[in-house]
């Protein structure tokens, strides 16, 4: 998805533009310190997402926002939280507060990326395709398709990214990780362990199997559990 951003800082652009610099789906295409240069830009290019701030001097990001006939998908970043409420108003996809950290970012991108491709395959059926994310394990990034992905597994302060036939070492907390995995194909099932709902091939009051590999139900998630139970059973 091509997107740009409008912030009246140029040190919050930088941070905006190196995040996104791990998200593979999402190509920053210009950056705006003015919002009336964005307008412009805005006339003759067409782009899926904007990364806008609120409180600039001359247009603020909401009035910006309304001022658009047909606006693209906004993901507003701001260090000011009493604006929320008004930014859903506006159909806004997130609403992010500075300083926010690349798996929240990545958590809203990824609700862009959905968005987008409902309204790209409205009418048709073609699968939805996870997008990848890139994990810094050790002193490289490792590309990780999330369409591979089997669980996650938490242990002391590393998170294990588990495919079929890797297993990618990343610096983090659960929290993060669960925060960057769409909730629509990922499920907590216990405090040590997130599992892709799509790899889930059985699963009873204590367990959940990933083909002949058992994970652990952890008590407070066992309503989730069966709650996917149910899901699957009126389908």
């Amino acid at each position: 998805m091509d997107a740009i951003i409008i912030d009246d800082e140029p040190f919050a652009i930088e941070v905006i533009k190196s995040l996104v610099t791990d998200i593979p789906f999402i190509a920053i295409k210009a950056s705006f310190t003015k919002p009336l240069e964005a307008l412009e830009y805005l006339r003759t290019n067409s782009v899926d997402v904007i990364f806008l701030d609120i409180k600039m001097p001359g247009l603020s990001g909401i009035d910006f926002l309304r001022s658009l006939s047909n606006p693209p998908m906004v993901i507003f970043t701001t260090a000011y939280n009493e604006h929320a409420v008004e930014s859903f108003d506006l159909d806004a996809i997130d609403y992010l507060l500075k300083p926010f950290s690349f798996a929240r970012l990545l958590k809203a991108c990824n609700k862009a990326a959905e968005l987008h491709h409902l309204r790209s395959n409205k009418n048709s059926f073609i699968p939805k395709r996870l997008p990848a994310v890139f994990l810094k394990s050790g002193y490289e990034k490792v590309k990780v398709e999330l369409s591979e992905l089997l669980y996650v597994e938490s242990t002391g302060n590393y998170v294990h990214f588990n495919l079929a036939n890797e297993n990618v070492l990343a610096r983090m907390t659960m929290t993060e990780a669960e925060e960057m995995l769409p909730k629509t194909d990922f499920l907590r099932i216990h405090r040590s362990f997130i599992v892709s709902t799509s790899k889930i091939t059985r699963i009873d009051k204590r367990s959940v199997w990933l083909g002949n590999k058992e994970l652990p139900i952890g008590l407070s998630y066992l309503t989730d559990i069966e709650q996917i139970i149910s899901n699957n059973t009126n389908h």
